[in-house]
This record gives structure tokens, sequence and C-alpha cells, in this order.
């Protein structure tokens, strides 16, 4: 029941991600960025789902159980670094063409086109 909540949830997160990232607004494209970086945090956080109740830590080979797979948990760790620096450089970005062109509707700039 859990993996269908999980491939609920992301399958609804990256679907307002992608169409945030089709809008003309270019805030609203930049919360679609964010909102997509945490569609893929929560397909590895549901990629890397277990069975036990250990932590990745403990390691007892006699017992015979299942333990987390901590590369999961460093890639999750990474991927949270590099979308909250992608997010502000996506933010930096915005506000920059805002200042320049006093718009945030990128329709409304026109140097960008051919």
């Amino acid at each position: 029941m859990t993996e269908i909540m999980f491939a609920l949830t992301i399958g609804i997160l990256f679907g307002i991600g992608v169409f945030q990232l089709l809008r003309r607004d270019l805030i609203k494209a930049a919360i679609g960025f964010a909102i997509l970086f945490s569609a893929i945090n929560l397909f590895f956080v549901a990629a890397g789902a277990f069975e036990g109740n250990y932590a990745p830590y403990v390691s007892n080979v006699e017992a015979d159980r299942q333990t987390s797979d901590p590369l999961v948990q460093a890639l999750i760790l990474t991927a949270i670094v590099v979308s909250f620096g992608s997010f502000s450089l996506v933010l930096g970005f915005v506000n920059i063409i805002s200042r320049r062109y006093d718009t945030i509707d990128s329709n409304e700039i026109t140097k960008l086109k051919h």
C-alpha cells in the first residue's frame, strides 16, 4: 500500500512541477522547479525504502536482518543540496530578468526572441 502511495505522490508532484515549468510567469516556473526537485527527492526515498526496523549503521550478520542502504540516504542529502543551489540560481536569474525587463512574464520579454 505504501508503494502505491509513494508512486501516486511522486507522479502528482512530478506532473505539477512540469506543468508549472511550462507556465509563462517566471516565478511560477521557479516554483515548479522546486516542486520537481521535491518529487525527485521523494523518488529517492521510495527507492531506498526497505522492510526492516534497523538503522543503516546497525550491522548484524548473525541475526540475518535486513538493514537500510546508506547510499540512498547519501544520495538524498546530495540531491537536497544540489536542489537548493539550483533553486537559488534560478531565483537569481528571475531577479535579474525582472529588474532588467520590468516584467516576470516571459512573453513580454522581446529581447530574448530571435
